[in-house]
């Protein structure tokens, strides 16, 4: 079913690097799903053709490939292109859509992880953006932990892990700041657990949300 009479539920998950936020966020769709829901599950950056070709640019490569404010540019290009033609149709029809990242995460790695960009990158989200998700699911843990799981994937997509362990806490400490920041829409949910015990956690910080 779809959210009848009302514009659709924008959720996105956020955490560091290994921190579960992916499969939490599967967890969550297909549990919704499961309930009647029609569920969007998409990423950033991605979720539209266009974006996705400029993940593989941001996230493959060496640490050093971009400065962050051409990442800045690289990822608002792709947030926008995913708004047009993802995430804007799915919640004008009633979805429920659950993004995997969206624009803290470049609040925190494009804004914070290289030098004071967070005017900057505020200023193009609001320009070219301006929106927010309704509710955010910010998976906390702990850096070296988060690291060795990413680590442990041996994908391709590794640019930002190997930028190391200190920027894994400098991140964790931003979301966290985050989540005071604004927070009448996050929800901090520890990872710490084994995923079932973490999705009990999340679809009852979701569930007022649904209501």
């Amino acid at each position: 079913m779809t959210r009848a009479g009302a514009r659709g539920l924008f959720l996105s998950f956020e955490g560091i690097d290994g921190s579960g936020k992916s499969t939490q966020a599967r967890m969550l769709a297909d549990s919704l799903r499961a309930e009647g829901h029609e569920v969007v599950l998409t990423r950033e950056p991605g979720g539209s053709p266009g974006a996705e070709e400029i993940r593989a640019l941001v996230l493959q490569g060496d640490p050093d490939r971009w400065s962050a404010e051409t990442e800045i540019l690289l990822f608002t290009a792709a947030r926008r292109d995913h708004l047009e033609r993802t995430i804007r149709p799915a919640l004008a029809r009633g979805a429920v859509v659950i993004c995997d990242r969206f624009a803290d995460s470049t609040r925190m790695y494009q804004g914070l992880s290289r030098g004071d960009l967070r005017d900057t990158v505020d200023q193009l989200h609001q320009l070219m953006i301006g929106v927010e998700p309704d509710l955010t699911v910010l998976i906390d843990m702990d850096p070296e932990v988060g690291l060795a799981r990413a680590k442990g994937r041996q994908g391709i997509e590794e640019r930002f892990e190997d930028f190391g362990a200190d920027l894994q806490r400098q991140m964790r400490a931003g979301f966290l700041g985050l989540a005071k920041e604004f927070a009448d829409r996050f929800r901090v949910i520890d990872g710490d657990a084994v995923p079932e015990d973490v999705a009990v956690r999340v679809r009852e910080a979701v569930a007022p949300a649904l209501d």
